[in-house]
This record gives structure tokens, sequence and C-alpha cells, in this order.
């Protein structure tokens, strides 16, 4: 079987942008960046997984619909056995060797792969790339950045395909940030900033 080369870039790269732990809302400082050919490259996922010398960019897509978010259980059956039995508000995942003979760019082609394999979406959108998560606090954050898409929805209708996410539904954030140790770190760090925009 062949191994999954995913999309990275090197750690200190992200560093000379700017370090920051948590959520960023700069995205264009960052973006042209880490999406440079000259910094991003494809490696093998296994080795990537326990190697924070790289980042692996993945593209985290939040459902919004009349100011509430889709969420979601992670089963068992989910890949990321660190992510098990948690909440999320995200959907996305690793952009691959798989994404570079589309019409789009690699990374957009990655997202739309992810979303299509996860989620039905059965209403119109909008997006826009609202901001950065990084974690370096635990072992799957050390490993990845996080770039935040926000798809407003002109419908509530959102199903999932894996039978890996159960409990699926929409709530506003306010009442999902009520039980945030249940939820994924990222998740967590996407809420208190979502939380904070409905105070705006």
């Amino acid at each position: 079987m062949s191994v999954e080369h995913v999309l990275v870039i090197p750690t200190p790269v992200f560093h000379q942008v700017g370090h920051f732990q948590g959520f960023c809302e700069d995205v264009d400082k960052y973006l042209d960046v880490i999406l440079d050919p000259q910094h991003a490259s494809y490696r093998p996922r296994p080795e990537m997984e326990k190697d924070p010398s790289f980042k692996q960019l993945i593209p985290y897509c939040v459902f919004r619909c009349n100011g509430e978010i889709f969420h979601y259980q992670r089963g068992t059956a989910q890949g990321e056995a660190r992510l098990h039995a948690k909440k999320s508000v995200g959907v996305g995942g690793h952009v691959s060797t798989l994404d570079l003979d589309g019409e789009l760019s690699p990374y957009l082609e990655g997202m739309r792969r992810e979303i299509e394999e996860e989620v039905d979406v059965e209403s119109g959108w909008t997006e826009d790339c609202i901001g950065l998560i990084n974690d370096d606090e635990t072992e799957v954050g050390k490993v990845h950045l996080g770039i935040v898409h926000i798809f407003e929805l002109d419908n509530p209708k959102v199903r999932p395909r894996e039978k890996s996410m159960i409990n699926a539904g929409f709530a506003p954030p306010s009442e999902l940030v009520r039980k945030l140790d249940e939820f994924e770190t990222w998740s967590q760090i996407c809420l208190k900033y979502l939380v904070e925009l409905e105070k705006d």
C-alpha cells in the first residue's frame, strides 16, 4: 500500500512569519507564505505525524447558518485515535498528492475533497477564510496548523457521510461553549473566537 504524502511547511517558516498560540485573524500575513510552493512540500504522513519540525496544513471548515454552528461527535471508527469521542465544529483534513491534478489549487482541491468525503451539504453557501489555529500544547497540535474557513449556509442542511461522525446538529456558539471541555482543542479555540464575534 502506498504511503500518503501530505502538504507541510517547515515549522521555522511559520515561526518566521510570526508564532502564535491559539487563534490568529491575520490570514493574509500567513497564507501567501505558507501556501507558497517555495516553502510547502509533500512528505510521508506517518513521518510527519511524529515530526514537530514540520507543520501539516489542515483546512478546517466551520458551517454556520443563522448564527448557529454545525457540530458533531467523533466515534471510535475515526482515523485519528488521539481525538476519539471528542466533539468538533470543524470538517477537514490533510491536503495530499491526490489533490495535485484538479482544476483548483491543491489546497482548495484538498479542502473540497475532505468536505465531500465527510459531509453532504444540501445548501447554497458562501465561504470566507477567517483565521488560523495553532496549538503547540498538545501532541496533535504540535504537528498541524489549521486554516479556518467559515461556510455561511442558506439552509442548515449538513449531513455526515462518515459513520464515525455521530450526534450531529446545529447550535449557537454560546450554547456549545458551555460544554467546552467536551470538544477537541481546535474546536475549543475556534468556539472561543466565534463567541467573541457574537458579542460584537
